[in-house]
């Protein structure tokens, strides 16, 4: 694989080593901050809500990235506001409360009202508000806790930003782009990087210690009782033990991963770039089954998993739907263009956004589609689905968030 980090690599260095010395209180924050800019009329949050069961507060809702929202959303969806950004959106918003949490590929972190989808403030990457001046952008999910937003940007550094201010709280430089959503174990957070290691820190950005595997690590750590699950270019599942920092698992997988495992007890499930749906029991250390649909074509997209099914969209235009316990097909359901979207579930529907500029509603008991909304551009963004709204999000120039309730 090779790396998608567009800045100038020499660059990038610098400005990681110069965050290091600025996390160990060395130097004086000075161009590698962040900048707030509070939109015209706009009020601050005057009180925060913390994340509830009918919040969607990170990439997949929940710790074991189940990608199954406990909202409620209408039968058939409406559209209720847009919002643009230059670049476009791959990363998942964060829907808490009476707000939207929306990272975008310009470098911006927007946090937008909920109901009208006007702008409460944005937070840069950088320090500097010259629009000219390349900021890193935002491709992974935020995590939204009670105060704080946790991010990581493209340049591999991971903001912490307070959720009634947007000012930054600290930052934390990994190594190389940090693709995942930042995971909450009891007091600490993990952080995937594309620099080969895990990172468990405090809430202050403290390291506590870290894992490294082989390669680029592209997945949000998903996490089952005390452990959590690693996958990326080194072809390998590891299972670390969270209390220890230690390796419990390493099991090769022949494959390697773009998507976030989900996690049902001791069974694991993810899709992987060779054209596998795989199930895992991941204290054995053992396929429990595996899946390949008709054409043999890579799974990008994070599966969304039910009590009965396993459903994903793949680059051979399909979503599939699998029966989660015999890895048998249940169903099937053909797009125009490749999937890249991680859907996600709300009651027995799967909504997921296609490249052929479609957002889809799909009935999981049959298969057959209940609604679909035309974009006019491909959606590859992850779906989220949270307080009685969704949000897709298209990555292409001037793309928009598409609000539905």
């Amino acid at each position: 694989m090779t790396s998608e980090i567009s800045s100038d690599r020499s660059s990038n260095t610098s400005r990681r080593n110069a965050v290091r010395k600025i996390a160990a209180g060395t130097i004086v924050l000075s161009g590698v901050s962040s900048v707030v800019q509070r939109s015209q009329g706009a009020a601050m949050i005057s009180k925060e809500s913390p994340p509830t069961e009918s919040s969607w507060a990170s990439f997949r809702a929940t710790p074991d990235q189940r990608g199954v929202a406990k909202s409620i959303l209408a039968e058939k969806p409406v559209l209720k506001w847009e919002f643009a950004s230059p670049d476009g959106w791959v990363a998942c918003v964060a829907i808490v409360g009476d707000y939207v949490y929306a990272p975008a590929l310009s470098g911006y972190l927007h946090c937008l009202n909920l109901k009208t989808g006007a702008e409460i403030w944005k937070y840069r990457s950088i320090e500097d508000a010259d629009p000219k001046k390349f900021a890193p952008g935002f491709k992974a999910a935020p995590l939204v806790t009670d105060s704080t937003i946790y991010i990581g940007d493209e340049d591999g550094v991971l903001h912490a930003i307070d959720r009634t201010t947007g000012l930054k709280k600290w930052v934390f430089a990994s190594d190389a782009e940090i693709a995942g959503c930042v995971a909450p174990f009891g007091e600490n957070l993990l952080l995937a990087s594309h620099d080969s290691f895990l990172y468990c820190l405090t809430k202050e950005g403290t390291e506590v210690w870290k894992f490294q595997t082989n390669d680029r690590i592209n997945c949000s750590p998903g996490i089952a009782d005390t452990y959590t699950f690693l996958a990326g270019c080194d072809e390998h599942l590891r299972v670390i033990d969270l209390n220890t920092g230690k390796e419990f698992r390493d099991m090769p997988l022949e494959s390697f991963l773009i998507a976030s495992p989900a996690v049902v007890g001791d069974l694991l499930y993810v899709g992987t770039h060779t054209g596998m749906v795989v199930c895992v029991d991941w204290r054995k250390g053992e396929f429990v089954w595996r899946y390949e649909g008709p054409r043999k074509m890579p799974f990008h997209a994070s599966a969304a998993v039910t009590d009965d099914l396993v459903i994903v969209g793949g680059h051979d235009k399909h979503v599939h739907a699998i029966d989660r316990l015999t890895g048998k097909v249940r169903w099937t359901f053909q797009t125009q263009a490749r999937i890249e979207s991680s859907g996600a579930v709300v009651d027995r529907r799967f909504f997921v956004g296609s490249g052929d500029k479609n957002l889809y509603g799909i009935s999981l008991d049959s298969g057959e589609e209940v609604w679909k909304f035309n974009a006019g551009r491909g959606i590859s963004a992850g779906i989220a689905i949270g307080e009685g709204h969704l949000i897709a999000g298209e990555d292409q120039q001037n793309g928009r968030l598409l609000c539905f309730g």
